[in-house]
């Protein structure tokens, strides 16, 4: 019989990291995505092919946004719609450990697919503040010039730059990959990575890799729901 605790390893998880581009925030309005990257990694495996693609707005892009990431509302036409990429998202991100820096914006856009039920998740915005606690500050550029992986980025997203989001993602998981690798994680469980390593405490940590045994049943449900309601829509 398999040993759980095995599979349980740093060594043997998968790693995706996910980054949104956003429109910016029009006055009354809400804020929109219009570029999303993926990256994946494993110990076993190495690097996957990055996916990257830009996506339908219902409004223009802010020149505030556009100046930030140089996307502008031109380079939307013809993009497919968040839900569209509902298979591609899926197939990268579920039974992931999803690494993101500042995690709170992707989660977010991520609520376009009720119960999706992706995670653990692994912020490097916080594992970056408990590593390198000297720094004022620890934006993901920052991070990655602290750890010295500014030329495996430009090796790995050759022509694109910061505020890419295949870039930022790329970022973000060459930092998890730095991370595991020099601190000696790969023998760890990836609990021990979730509950420590995040900052949560033993009151609000869901357990073995993130989730409540008792949330198992309705997040499949929800999640069924949605590659159902996927498929007929697509009929």
């Amino acid at each position: 019989m398999t040993d759980m605790r095995n599979q349980q390893l740093v060594r043997l998880q998968r790693f995706a990291s996910v980054d949104f581009e956003s429109a910016g925030t029009m006055r009354g309005g809400t804020d929109f995505p219009v570029q999303i990257g993926i990256a994946c990694w494993s110990y076993e495996k190495g690097w996957e092919p990055g996916f990257v693609s830009y996506l339908h707005c219902p409004h223009e892009v802010s020149w505030q946004a556009s100046r930030v990431h140089g996307i502008s509302t031109s380079d939307l036409a013809d993009a497919p719609r968040l839900i569209d990429l509902w298979p591609e998202i899926r197939s990268r991100l579920s039974g992931s450990v999803v690494v993101a820096h500042a995690r709170g914006t992707e989660k977010k856009f991520l609520r376009s697919f009720p119960g999706h039920g992706f995670g653990p998740w692994i912020d490097t915005l916080v594992w970056a503040r408990r590593i390198w606690p000297q720094m004022t500050n620890h934006t993901l550029s920052n991070a990655c010039h602290q750890a010295q992986i500014l030329d495996e980025l430009q090796d790995l997203c050759p022509n694109r730059s910061w505020h890419d989001a295949l870039y930022d993602a790329t970022a973000s998981m060459a930092l998890i990959r730095h991370w595991i690798l020099t601190q000696n994680l790969l023998n760890s469980p990836i609990d021990h990575l979730i509950q420590e390593w995040n900052g949560f405490s033993s009151r609000n940590y869901d357990g073995e890799f993130g989730f409540a045994t008792r949330r198992w049943s309705n997040r499949n449900i929800s999640t069924m729901s949605l590659n159902r309601a996927f498929d007929n829509r697509q009929a």
